[in-house]
């Protein structure tokens, strides 16, 4: 008996997504098709010019605009930023800094703090459990 193996595919926007490239910024023969994992992991390990031209200048979209800036992106919703943004809008919202974006960076660093914190308590109790009982 043979076995006959399927090569598996992914829709255009899970391949954009995975690549960390806005769908709608790529070339056509791209969003009309369907990637396998093989051309992924060509495009990954060697990305052709559009791919890195997307990557450096954009436009990006929202986890890597948020990623970017140091905020979630809720908190890029909350700031009224709903749109996939370029590499030079971002650059000129750093230069602005304007209150929102200050304060979600603040939030976000104080996300950040408690997951370090509860991560840390959480092995301190694993490490609790582990020592043998008398």
């Amino acid at each position: 008996m043979t076995s006959h193996q399927t090569t598996q595919t992914m829709k255009p926007a899970t391949a954009a997504k995975k690549l960390g490239v806005y769908l709608e910024a790529t070339p056509t023969e791209f969003q009309e098709g369907v990637v396998s994992r093989t051309e992924l992991a060509a495009l990954q390990s060697d990305p052709p010019e559009w791919l890195q031209e997307l990557r450096l200048n954009g436009p990006h979209p929202r986890p890597v605009v948020a990623a970017k800036l140091g905020v979630s992106i809720s908190g890029l919703a909350r700031g009224g930023v709903a749109d996939a943004l370029t590499t030079e809008q971002i650059d000129a919202l750093k230069q602005e800094d304007p209150e929102w974006l200050r304060k979600e960076r603040a939030t976000q660093a104080e996300v950040r703090k408690e997951t370090v914190r509860i991560k840390e308590r959480n092995a301190e109790r694993a490490g609790q459990s582990q020592e043998p009982r008398s």
